[in-house]
């Protein structure tokens, strides 16, 4: 019996891996692993090799040529994509001053225009197979902002908003479709966080206006992450369990902290919720100051 093909993006670190090994330890699906070209021979590193099985293969996420190559490889070769796991994605932390406009296109392209052309090539075969899943790794970012962040929520939200919509339209050729909304994860994930030209000086010089946002919500997020009992494995779990369900919802919260937001979101009065939020940012009297 065939088994269904699995795409990964950004299975080589992070999070991607961990849903990446969890899924090769299933050994259910032909899996196919995407890493940016400079680091393809992370996967060596952490004892992952191709098989019949596994499938390694270089692909910038934002490169139209190599998204295209790839799916063709496995159209001729694997009868297309069955699973589709859109997760390759950064983040830039910035206040929307210190924003260039090819910093918002840099963020947008990557976590959200490049995974909905990966989606748009791989529908045909799932259309002409009526099966399929799309699982894109969206944030609570995606459901609820956070200052110096905006331009990533901006990009998690345009993510979320294109889903629910392929959610609709895909649903008469029986090709699910998931958000799956982390939280806060244990990780040391907050270093890789990148900063715009602009929000690295800002955040450097005492006597920028930003400067409080930037010190405060660092520590503050950088506190979280390493207090919060969540990590990538329990995200990771919940994308392995959404693969398996013949009926996935919309949206899963792969955090406690996502579930808690969501609900608080549901729940609570705008004005108050935006209230409280703000009054829980860090050292907040100092900011403006």
């Amino acid at each position: 019996m065939k088994k269904d093909v699995v795409l990964i993006t950004g299975a080589s670190a992070g999070l991607g891996l961990e849903i990446a090994r969890k899924v090769i330890a299933s050994k259910k699906y032909c899996v196919v692993l995407t890493a940016r070209p400079n680091s393809i021979e992370r996967f060596a590193d952490e004892g992952i090799v191709e098989s019949d099985d596994i499938l390694l293969r270089p692909l910038d996420i934002t490169s139209a040529d190599m998204r295209c190559e790839l799916i063709n490889e496995i159209n001729e070769h694997h009868d297309g994509v069955d699973i589709l796991i859109n997760n390759a994605g950064f983040t830039f932390r910035a206040v929307v001053e210190d924003v260039s406009e090819e910093d918002r296109l840099m963020q947008m392209n990557t976590n959200f225009r490049s995974p909905m052309e990966l989606t748009r090539l791989c529908l045909p075969s799932m259309r002409h197979k009526r099966k399929g899943k799309i699982i894109n790794i969206s944030s609570m970012g995606g459901q609820m902002a956070m200052p110096t962040m905006a331009v990533y929520s901006a990009s998690k939200y345009a993510l979320e908003g294109a889903t629910e919509s392929l959610w609709y339209e895909l649903k008469p050729w029986n090709i699910k479709v998931t958000l799956v909304q982390p939280g806060f994860i244990n990780s040391k994930g907050f270093e890789k966080v990148k900063k715009t030209e602009l929000s690295k000086l800002s955040s450097e010089e005492t006597q920028s206006p930003y400067y409080q946002h930037y010190v405060n919500m660092e520590n503050f997020i950088e506190k979280i992450m390493r207090l919060t009992p969540s990590t990538s494995h329990t995200v990771a779990r919940k994308v392995l369990k959404v693969m398996k369900a013949n009926n996935p919802p919309l949206r899963v919260a792969g955090t406690i902290d996502a579930v808690f937001f969501k609900l608080m979101k549901t729940f609570v009065p705008q004005r108050i919720y935006h209230w409280i939020l703000y009054r829980c940012l860090p050292n907040i009297d100092k900011w403006g100051k």
